[in-house]
């Protein structure tokens, strides 16, 4: 396939040198006449593993060249990638004009074009970027977007100094794009590579870097801090972090990365505080850990501010404690959102089959004697009954039984914590979720 790569940087120039090795002709665009004459001299314009033998040698193959030429490179190319530069301002903004700069001569370009052209923006971009990549053309062109060309996001998962395995062995490849005939253009060059290809919502590929690398920033601080908590009580950081690492279940796993209602029960919140509280005792500063609860609060205040304009509702809330398939009501955040509703004057009744309020004993009971003292009025035995004569319904548990139950009801306003897996729901109700 015949490609043009806008930006000859860091990403510009790997990408010009892996996609010619894997077969394709490539032409790099720069308005700095050094880097176009360096790529035209068969040498990288960056300094990475491997690269420079790669341009070298497939410039010599003939597959690789540059030019400060839009029209030459638009006109006979199906696909331009776009790795201009998207620096960031002291408070995080983006500058992108070089991107809607480059959207400006794509467009002066595809007036004239008749082939239809695929736009891959692989530049870290904000969500939006890509629609207002794509007006900028229309604007110029009269053209239509996915019809007449396609605009779609393509994020790069390159790291400094490994760039190019990183490359050829990625963990997966992600296009976000809406439009087919794009879709099947940009799969197709990446056949070579062994990761799945993973196409999705334009807007869903564009955060996905920001997503990443701030998860990636979160685990290093992370890891330091307990590691600065070791280092206090002379515990070796690395033995401890090696062993957390083998979880694969739970600590390395999708299990927990579903955004949603907060936490509860009785570890997470004992256990974190257990540890804030010996760092805090050690003098360690551990300001990641210590904002940990402070965020699963804002979770519990975003709840109450979707709740509360359904004051004079009948409400029902389906699932008390604080995950299915447990009585276990101790920091419930749906406790929690109850006793806040109850003191300004809701009207709630509750339902969950797990907890019977004249077995509770011990702790449980106790914590919950605490917080709504009588609880026993607000439960109920009969959901069938509960669902039709409420006006809203908040899902705050992945109790089975609340899925088959509210698949057959239509029409209720429903407020689901814990994203119920089913479009029927979705569909027949007005539905809303916490996060989505």
């Amino acid at each position: 396939m015949n490609i043009s790569i806008f930006g000859l940087g860091y990403v510009g120039c790997v990408s010009l040198g892996c996609l010619a090795k894997n077969g394709h002709t490539v032409v790099g665009v720069d308005v700095s006449e050094s880097k176009v004459s360096q790529i035209n001299s068969g040498i990288a314009t960056i300094v990475e593993n491997d690269i420079d033998e790669i341009i070298a040698e497939q410039h010599k193959a003939g597959r690789i060249s540059a030019t400060q030429d839009v029209a030459q490179a638009i006109l006979n190319t199906t696909i331009s990638i776009v790795a201009v530069g998207t620096p960031s301002s002291e408070k995080g903004h983006l500058n992108l004009d070089y991107i809607f700069k480059v959207a400006e001569n794509i467009g002066d370009v595809l007036k004239s074009k008749n082939e239809f052209h695929v736009i891959a923006i692989r530049s870290t971009v904000f969500p939006g970027t890509c629609e207002k990549f794509s007006r900028i053309i229309e604007e110029r062109t009269g053209k239509k977007n996915n019809i007449d060309f396609a605009v779609v996001d393509n994020p790069e998962f390159l790291r400094e100094g490994t760039a190019v395995d990183d490359y050829y062995n990625p963990p997966l490849t992600l296009i976000g794009s809406n439009s087919e005939q794009a879709t099947k253009l940009m799969v197709s060059l990446y056949d070579q590579l062994p990761a799945e290809v993973i196409v999705t919502d334009v807007k869903v590929a564009e955060i996905m870097k920001y997503v990443n690398n701030t998860y990636h920033a979160l685990k290093i601080s992370f890891a330091n801090e307990i590691g600065n908590v070791c280092s206090a009580l002379d515990i070796d950081s690395h033995k401890v972090m090696d062993i957390f690492c083998k979880d694969k279940q739970l600590n390395i796993s999708p299990y927990y990365f579903k955004p949603g209602f907060a936490y509860g029960g009785s570890c997470l919140p004992k256990d974190l505080k257990g540890l804030q509280t010996l760092a805090h005792d050690l003098y360690v500063s551990v300001p990641v850990i210590d904002s940990i609860d402070k965020t699963n609060e804002y979770q519990k205040q975003r709840a109450l501010s979707m709740l509360n304009k359904y004051f004079g509702k009948k409400i029902a809330v389906l699932g008390l404690s604080f995950k299915a398939g447990t009585d276990d009501l101790r920091n419930s955040p749906s406790v929690e959102i109850v006793e806040n509703l109850l003191g300004r004057g809701f009207d709630i009744q509750i339902y969950d089959k797990n907890v019977h309020i004249a077995k509770l004993t011990g702790k449980n009971k106790d914590y919950i004697d605490s917080r709504i003292p009588h609880l026993s009025r607000l439960m109920v035995s009969d959901l069938d009954k509960l669902v039709q004569e409420s006006d809203l319904i908040i899902i705050s548990n992945k109790e089975l039984e609340f899925v088959e139950k509210l698949e057959n009801v239509s029409g209720k306003t429903i407020i689901d914590m814990v994203k119920i897996n089913s479009p029927k729901i979705i569909s027949n109700n007005n539905y809303r979720g916490i996060n989505w």
